[in-house]
């Protein structure tokens, strides 16, 4: 197999890794009803969290257990907003968003102040689980979060469609009145659902920051979160549809990368903005077919 194709073969996994985490986690927000707009800022507390936890305690794995634990208390906060309160869901997760972004770079800016040059750690290092096995060894030499986000479609496929918790979310995002009639606690189900996202999303960041790039950047994020939401109508709200999605954008910005030392004689702006020309295609496609959970962005206030 050319080293081109295994190159993008092993980059789309990479670059996909953060995609899926964070789209597996907007799938439980959604599943129960709520679009969780608080996505972008999640990922990039996440990133932040990770990076400044990793670098002080010198342990990536603390690192990545604060981001994660940032990630659901912002799930939390979204829930008082949208589920406890009431508030618009757009309105709150749009500021989320905004202030958790501002709150991160604040926070590194205490910590850190204005430096030249970015501070950097030593990142989670690739493992190869096939060793020396020509193309299977390059193609999965891979981070370990990797792995765990591809592990994590099945996982949330089961417990989505094959367990009780998992009926309950459902029911909550389809017809929480009915739900609640058969004494399912449709605050309690929308809480857990977020909590989960929150850290799923934080997770995404985190890899960012702790794994592909070893640093923190303003720009780290770079939108991922808005196109997570739309692979997640891309989906259909499926965990394993899900998966294509993100290897699909993960795909053409790995392919836009490997374009870009071609030589091809175009505008580089061009190539960054292909993966998400591409993904806005792919939504105007799927989007029509989609079907959106009942209770989506419909507040419940039980009478």
């Amino acid at each position: 197999m050319d080293d081109f194709i295994v190159g993008l073969i092993a980059a789309t996994l990479r670059v996909a890794t953060p995609l899926l985490l964070a789209t597996l986690g907007e799938l439980y927000a959604e599943r129960a009803g709520i679009l969780n707009l608080g996505i972008e800022g999640t990922m990039f507390l996440g990133a932040f969290v990770g990076f400044v936890v990793a670098d002080k305690t010198l342990s990536l794995g603390v690192g990545l257990a604060a981001a994660i634990g940032a990630g659901v208390l912002s799930g939390m906060l979204m829930a008082l907003l949208a589920v406890r309160l009431g508030v618009s869901q757009h309105v709150s997760g749009l500021g989320i968003t905004l202030l958790l972004t501002g709150l991160s770079l604040f926070g590194f800016r205490l910590v850190y102040g204005e430096p030249r040059i970015p501070p950097a750690i030593e990142p989670f290092v690739r493992l190869s689980p096939l060793g020396q096995v020509p193309v299977l060894g390059t193609i999965f030499e891979q981070y370990t979060l990797t792995y765990i986000a591809l592990a994590l479609v099945p996982v949330v496929w089961l417990m989505m469609y094959r367990s009780n918790v998992g009926l309950q979310i459902r029911a909550v995002g389809e017809n929480p009145e009915a739900a609640d009639a058969a004494g399912v606690n449709v605050f309690r189900m929308r809480f857990l659902a977020l909590s989960i996202a929150g850290g799923l999303m934080a997770a995404g960041g985190a890899f960012l920051s702790l794994a592909q790039l070893g640093s923190f950047t303003y720009g780290i994020i770079a939108g991922r979160g808005w196109v997570c939401i739309a692979l997640v109508i891309f989906g259909n709200w499926h965990p394993v549809k899900v998966l294509w999605g993100a290897l699909l954008f993960g795909g053409v910005f790995a392919l836009q990368l490997r374009l870009q030392v071609t030589g091809l004689d175009l505008p580089y702006e061009t190539f960054l903005a292909l993966p998400y020309l591409v993904t806005i295609l792919a939504l105007a496609v799927a989007g029509r077919n989609a079907t959106y959970p009942g209770a989506l962005l419909k507040p419940y206030k039980r009478e």
